[in-house]
């Protein structure tokens, strides 16, 4: 028995590391110059003719980069009597996740000193900040773009009803002249913002995902211990916990995927301003036709000043994180976007410096 659970502890953090990986949209993707440059630099401190940067996926190697080739059979040991040298570093993500490696090779014997090892592990590191700032920003596009998507699409509706009204008042039998001319007017600019705003709708609808919420029934407290499991890692490098007291099932109808984006983002946020140890705490408020969860830290808190402006792009806080972990700017902006489209509120509140704060999201049952 005690082997079947290690066997499916196994499975599923190889599950999560996969899932990381296809976050960072870097599989099957074409060479780039920038990955070329970190590559040059492995060969040049090692002075190997062989280096490369490679991500593992299911059962295969995708190469984003590589010099003097053989990158498949070098990083497989396909022929380990070719390649006498072999060095490389883990590309990790920051919540510990080894998606690949930088790697260098020869076919002749030589030693790593410590210094080129060190150097090569920094280049592991700027490979994955560069992934990890990627993700950051395409994440928050996407989620700035579907939330205008959906304002165009609510602005459709008052448009259309002056449209029709305006129509229906120049129709009136005996209006005057001069106020059906004015109804004309008030139609014809109304039909051509429609037409504007439909385009608009339409280039949308072309691109890969829609954008408007694909809502279904989500159980939001099924749906945060999945999120929390995306976790395991960071919270077992900063001995922290997060305690979800949400005792019953909470439905509601929205669109899983970005509703997971939203509390990946807050507990995230969470995690990486509390000190090592702490606790996070996830607790929930119901209302009639709506439903708050509320996400409890003991970090390092938010100065009023910090709490007017901290849903803005790059705002400059007064907090850090406690362990040095990068923050861009974008993951509250990311999440408030996401709630935004929801139709639901996203706030946050704090006594001050290092006492914590907690963020309240709002989402409509419906």
């Amino acid at each position: 028995m005690q082997y079947e659970k290690a066997e499916h502890d196994i499975s599923s953090e190889e599950t999560l590391r996969l899932e990381k990986l296809r976050d960072y949209e870097i599989l099957n993707t074409p060479a780039e110059s920038a990955f070329d440059q970190i590559t040059q630099l492995a060969a040049e401190i090692f002075q190997v003719p062989y280096a490369g940067i490679c991500f593992q996926g299911d059962g295969d190697f995708f190469v984003k980069s590589e010099i003097g080739g053989a990158a498949s059979e070098i990083v497989q040991n396909l022929n380990s009597d070719r390649f006498v040298f072999f060095a490389s570093m883990p590309l990790v993500s920051p919540d510990g996740y080894h998606i690949g490696v930088v790697y260098v090779a020869d076919t002749t014997f030589k030693l790593a000193s410590e210094q080129q090892l060190r150097m090569l592990q920094h280049l592991a590191y700027m490979v994955m900040e560069k992934l990890a700032f990627r993700m950051a920003i395409r994440r928050t596009l996407r989620a700035y773009d579907d939330r205008l998507h959906v304002l165009v699409h609510d602005l459709k509706n008052p448009m259309t009803t002056i449209s029709l009204q305006s129509e229906l008042l120049g129709s009136i039998p005996g209006i005057n002249d001069k106020a059906a001319i004015i109804a004309g007017k008030i139609n014809a600019q109304s039909k051509k913002m429609i037409d504007k705003l439909n385009g608009i709708l339409s280039a949308a609808r072309k691109e890969a995902t829609s954008f408007k919420p694909d809502k279904d029934k989500v159980d939001l407290k099924q749906l945060l211990e999945q999120v929390k499991k995306g976790f395991e890692l960071s919270l077992e490098g900063k001995n922290q916990t997060v305690l979800i007291n949400i005792p019953e099932t909470i439905e509601i109808f929205a669109d899983p995927g970005k509703i997971a984006v939203i509390f990946s983002q807050l507990i995230d946020n969470a995690i990486k301003f509390s000190p090592m140890g702490s606790e996070i705490i996830l607790t929930h408020r119901v209302a009639d036709d709506e439903v708050t969860i509320l996400v409890k830290d003991n970090g390092v808190g938010l100065t009023e000043e910090d709490l007017s402006k901290v849903f803005m792009k790059f705002a400059q806080l007064s907090s850090f994180s406690t362990n040095r972990e990068n923050s861009y700017g974008l993951g509250l902006i990311t999440a408030n976007a996401l709630v935004d489209i929801h139709k639901g509120k996203l706030w946050a509140e704090s006594a001050g410096k290092d006492l914590g704060t907690t963020f309240y999201v709002t989402l409509p049952k419906k």
